[in-house]
């Protein structure tokens, strides 16, 4: 069994910064991709920032130049740090990743979500 655990989220005054975390955990075989989506209410789930096996990144254009993903593989553990934030980055933030299984199996896994609140 697979499991991505978050932390980070909470509430930040616009232009402030929040770092999240998600940690992949259970038997698996090797960690694909590690992303982080997003969801406001209302809205649809969208992709904010990905990183690949050799640390290939991609990002949506909304963020960029603002957040930044990393991952320490060592842990298994993907980051993202949100700077500069403003009102409209305000959502659930989702950690996924897609994982080989130990049964060789790749699957796509998802986090519970973790709330960003940004408001003065």
């Amino acid at each position: 069994q697979v499991q991505l655990v978050e932390s980070g989220g909470g509430l930040v005054q616009p232009g402030g910064s929040l770092r999240l975390s998600c940690a992949a955990s259970g038997n698996f075989f090797a960690i694909n991709s590690m992303g982080w989506y997003r969801q406001a209410p209302g809205k649809q789930r969208e992709l904010v920032a990905i990183t690949v096996t050799h640390g290939l990144t991609t990002y949506a254009d909304s963020v960029k130049g603002r957040f930044t993903i990393s991952r320490d593989n060592a842990k298994n553990t993907a980051y993202l740090q949100m700077n500069s934030l403003k009102p409209e980055d305000a959502a659930v933030y989702y950690c996924n990743a897609h994982i080989t299984r130990s049964d060789s199996v790749p699957a796509n896994y998802w986090g519970q979500g973790t709330q960003v609140t940004v408001s003065s």
